[in-house]
C-alpha cells in the first residue's frame, strides 16, 4: 500500500489544480490531517485483512475461495474504479468526492464488522472498495488543491511519512488485537474505521473549503463498467478453477471476462475522454514499466496474502508476530527510496529497476528455502529485509519512469494507470496463485502415508483451513501444517521467477541514461 501512496502522490501533483488556493493558512493543517486519516484507512485495510483471514475463517466458516474473495472483493472495485475516482474529484470538486468516498468506506466498514456470513462480508468488502476508489486518490489531490506550490512539498512529505508509518504499524497493531482479544476481535479491525472516518469527515466539513471543479465533461462510466465486470469475471474464473466440478463455470467466466476486457480496450480507443488513454502505451518505457509492475506486484501480492496464513495456521505463530512481517520490509523500503531516486537521477532508470526486482526475487527464493526451518527471526525476517531492499530500489524509480514516459498533460493519467495495474496484479495474484495453492496442497496430502479417511478429510478442508474443533488429531494437524509449508515454498519459488522476469523487462525497456522531461522515450 505504500507503493500506491507513491503513485497517488505523483498523480495528485500532476493533475491540474486551480491556481486560486483559497484555503486560509490557518485551515491547511486540517486539510492535511483529514488527508492523512483517510489515506491511512485505505493503506492499512489491504494489509491488515491478510492477518485476520484465519480468524475470519474460524468465525464465519469461510472456505478458501471465500477467503480469497474477502480480499479480492475490495481490490476489484478499488483497482477498476480508481481512475474514475480520481477524475471525479476534478469533475465535481475534490472535497465533496473525497468526503463521499469516506462515507461509503466507513458505512461499508460497519457492514464488514457486523457481517454474519462470508457472503455478507464479501459484499461489504466490495462496497468498501467502491468507497476507497473515490477516497484514496482524493487524499493527495486535496493537499495539492489547498496548499500553494511553495509549501506543498513539505505537506506531501509529512503525509507520506505519517501514512507510511501507519501502513507499517497497522498489521502489527491488528495482529496484537487478535492475539490479545482472540479471534472474535477481527470485527474491530473494521469497526475502528468508524471513529477515524468520523473525525476525518468532521475536519473536512468544518474546516476544508469547498473547491471548484477544474475540468468538465462526463466520466467514462461505460469503461468503468466494462473493466469492473471483466476483471471480476476473470478473477472469479481463476478462483473456482481449482474445483473439478466447476471447470465449465470457470471457462465461461474466464472467456466472458476476457471478452469484456477486450471490449474495454476497444471502447477506450474510441471514447472522447477515456479513463485509460491507449496512446500512452506507444511508449516502450511506459509499456515496459507497466509490464514489470504487473509481474513484480503479482509476486508481492501473492506472498503477502498467503504467507501470514501459513505462519498462523502451519507455524502456529500468534497474529501479532505474523503481522510483524510487514514492518521490516516497509521501513527498509522507505529508507532506501531516497537513495534509489538519486541513483536513477545519475544513471537512468534501467539499473535500479533491474536490481530492485533481482533483490526481490532473491528474497522470495530465500523465503522458499527457509520455510521448513520454522525460524522466524533468522528465516522470515531476513527475507522481509531483502524484500524491503528490493522494493526500496524499485518503487520510487518505477514511479519516475512512468511519469517521464508521458507528456505533462498525461502525467496524472499515466501514474493512475500504473497505480491501477499494481492493484490488478494483486487481484490476479490471490485468484491465480490460489489454483496453485489448492493443487499443491491436495497433492502433498495425497502423497502422505495416512488412512484414506484422514486424507479425504484434509483434502476437503484445503489450504489454510483452521482445523480447531474439527475433531482431527495431532497427526492430521502435523500433515496439514507440512502440506501448507510445502505449498508456500512452491508459491515463493513462482514469485521469485516472476520477479526475475520483471527484472528482464526492466533491462530491455528502460533507459540506461539519465532522463529528463525533454528526453522521454516514445519508441
Amino acid at each position: 500500500m505504500i507503493r500506491a501512496g507513491f503513485l497517488s502522490l505523483r498523480a495528485a501533483i500532476a493533475r491540474p489544480t486551480s491556481t486560486d488556493h483559497h484555503c486560509p493558512a490557518v485551515r491547511r493543517k486540517y486539510v492535511l490531517a483529514a488527508a492523512i486519516l483517510a489515506s491511512s484507512l485505505g493503506f492499512i485495510d489491504g494489509s491488515v485483512v491478510a492477518i485476520a483471514i484465519p480468524a475470519i475463517r474460524t468465525a464465519l466458516g469461510a472456505t478458501f475461495a471465500e477467503a480469497q474473495w474477502i480480499h479480492n472483493g475490495y481490490v476489484l472495485l478499488l483497482s477498476a474504479l480508481i481512475l474514475v475516482g480520481g477524475a471525479a474529484g476534478d469533475r465535481f470538486g475534490q472535497r465533496d468526492v473525497f468526503a463521499a468516498g469516506i462515507v461509503v468506506f466507513v458505512l461499508a466498514s460497519l457492514w464488514c464488522g457486523l457481517a454474519t456470513t462470508p457472503t455478507m462480508l464479501i459484499a461489504a468488502r466490495i462496497v468498501q472498495g467502491l468507497g476507497a476508489a473515490f477516497m484514496v486518490p482524493g487524499s493527495l489531490a486535496l493537499i495539492a488543491r489547498n496548499y500553494p506550490a511553495d509549501i506543498r512539498g513539505r505537506a506531501i512529505g509529512l503525509w507520506a511519512a505519517i501514512s507510511g508509518i501507519a501502513a507499517a504499524l497497522g498489521p502489527v497493531a491488528g495482529g496484537a488485537i487478535l492475539t490479545l482479544a482472540g479471534a472474535p476481535a477481527w470485527r474491530w479491525l473494521f469497526l475502528i474505521n468508524l471513529p477515524l472516518g468520523a473525525v476525518a469527515l468532521a475536519l473536512i466539513f468544518a474546516r476544508v473549503p469547498r473547491d471548484r471543479p477544474v475540468i468538465g465533461g462526463a466520466l467514462d462510466w461505460t469503461g468503468a463498467v466494462l473493466v469492473t465486470f471483466g476483471l471480476g469475471l476473470m478473477a472469479y474464473g481463476l478462483t473456482v478453477a481449482s474445483k473439478a466440478a466447476a471447470g465449465g463455470i470457470a471457462m465461461i467466466a474466464g472467456f466472458g471476462g476476457a471478452a469484456m476486457l477486450i471490449a474495454f480496450v476497444v471502447w477506450e480507443g474510441r471514447v472522447k475522454m477515456p479513463m485509460m488513454p491507449l496512446s500512452l502505451f506507444r511508449s516502450k518505457v511506459f509499456s515496459g514499466a507497466n509490464g514489470l509492475t504487473f509481474l513484480l506486484y503479482f509476486a508481492l501480492g501473492g506472498v503477502l496474502f498467503f504467507l501470514p496464513m501459513t505462519l498462523i495456521q502451519a507455524w502456529h505463530l500468534p497474529e501479532a508476530q505474523a503481522g510483524a512481517i510487514f514492518l521490516p520490509f516497509t521501513l527498509v523500503m522507505a529508507g532506501l527510496s531516497q537513495y534509489a531516486g538519486r541513483l536513477s537521477d545519475r544513471l537512468g532508470t534501467r539499473l535500479p529497476l533491474t536490481l530492485g526486482p533481482l533483490v526481490t526475487g532473491l528474497a522470495f527464493a530465500w523465503l522458499a528455502a527457509v520455510l521448513r526451518w520454522q525460524d522466524f527471526w533468522f528465516g522470515i525476517i531476513p527475507a522481509m529485509l531483502l524484500l524491503g531492499a528490493g522494493l526500496g530500489l524499485a518503487v520510487p524509480v518505477l514511479s519516475s519512469a512512468v511519469m517521464l514516459a508521458a507528456d505533462d498533460d498525461r502525467a496524472g493519467a499515466a501514474s493512475g494507470i500504473n497505480n491501477a495495474v499494481a492493484r490488478v496484479a494483486s487481484l490476479f495474484a490471490v485468484a491465480g496463485l490460489g489454483i496453485v495453492a489448492a493443487t499443491v496442497y491436495q497433492a502433498s496430502i495425497a502423497a502422505m502415508s495416512m488412512p484414506a479417511d484422514l486424507v479425504a478429510s484434509l483434502q476437503a478442508a484445503g489450504f489454510g483451513e483452521p482445523l480447531a474443533g474439527k475433531g482431527l488429531g495431532h497427526a492430521a494437524q502435523t500433515a496439514h501444517a507440512h502440506a501448507m509449508v510445502v505449498t508456500m515454498q512452491v508459491l515463493a519459488m513462482i514469485t521469485a521467477v516472476l520477479s526475475l522476469m520483471s527484472a528482464a523487462i526492466a533491462w530491455t525497456t528502460q533507459s540506461g541514461r539519465r532522463q529528463t522531461v525533454d528526453s522521454r522515450q516514445t519508441g
